[in-house]
């Protein structure tokens, strides 16, 4: 259907693409220099692993998946760290996996200490009510 003022689109003529558009993450700014869309990167991953001989998620699965990765919302596994680094040709490192690894460390490390803390200060309060009943 055309509007009044439009014009018709011409025969064989193309729509035009959509900017690509990636978080602000290594792995969006690495799939934004290669110029890949997300299901550019999703097929790629799927021939990488046929290639490979890899069994890896579905492809539905992997959109998902891969949109969870580039905003840093889960971290991919051993098997999509060493694909993705494959693909983009690219270190662990330049897509922020190390980074990523190292803050998990320190958030576990903090957790850990307020653990303690907290055991420490459960086994004073219940030495002091031990206390109180004999």
């Amino acid at each position: 259907m055309v509007l009044a003022g439009q014009a018709p689109d011409a025969p064989g003529r193309q729509p035009r693409p959509q900017p690509l558009r990636a978080p602000d993450t290594p792995l969006g700014r690495a799939r934004l220099a290669r110029g890949w869309s997300r299901e550019r990167t999703v097929r790629a991953l799927m021939a990488l692993a046929d290639r490979w001989g890899w069994q890896i998620a579905t492809e539905d699965s992997l959109k998902v998946q891969l949109h969870r990765w580039e905003h840093q919302q889960s971290r991919p596994s051993e098997t999509y760290r060493v694909m993705l680094c494959a693909l983009f040709r690219v270190t662990p490192d330049e897509l922020g996996f190390s980074a990523q690894r190292a803050m998990t460390e320190t958030a576990l490390n903090a957790r850990v200490e307020s653990l303690e803390s907290m055991v420490a200060q459960l086994t004073n309060a219940l030495a002091r009510t031990l206390g109180a009943t004999a």
